[in-house]
């Protein structure tokens, strides 16, 4: 597979940041308001663990949105001491948007695949992933 699986990735990602730079975000804050759109209620903490940055990274993306208007920060009835993030009505618009753009994007990118040949992409990907949640615990960076 040698490079292809980068290459992928990066014209994944590339795409992605190309499509929230009118919105003056980052495909990571692409991917952090997708997050909390569709897991309400997630705190910081739980973010580190979802996406591939360091928590001084994901405390700056949090800083930016909020002052964006994008994202609040909630404390918790039951427990004042936790944090939860969700987005604001702003939020769900643009990532609403961008999601659409994103679709159309990867409508792009497959185009020309046939049904089989998507189901077979799906179905690689899907183990991979799973490959990688069993094994992530024993990679040491």
């Amino acid at each position: 597979m040698g490079s292809l699986v980068p290459d992928m990735a990066y014209a994944v990602d590339r795409g992605i940041a190309l499509l929230a730079l009118p919105y003056n975000l980052t495909s990571i804050d692409v991917r952090l308001l997708k997050i909390c759109r569709e897991m309400d209620g997630r705190t910081a903490t739980q973010l580190v663990r979802l996406l591939p940055v360091d928590a001084a990274r994901i405390s700056r993306v949090v800083n930016a949105l909020v002052e964006k208007g994008l994202l609040r920060r909630q404390r918790r009835r039951d427990d004042r001491r936790v944090v939860v993030l969700r987005l604001t009505l702003q939020g769900e618009e643009v990532i609403a948007e961008i999601t659409r753009s994103i679709q159309e994007y990867f409508a792009e990118l497959t185009d020309g695949l046939s049904e089989p040949e998507i189901h077979a992409f799906t179905a690689a990907a899907q183990r991979i992933i799973a490959n990688y949640a069993e094994i992530s615990h024993s990679i040491r960076v």
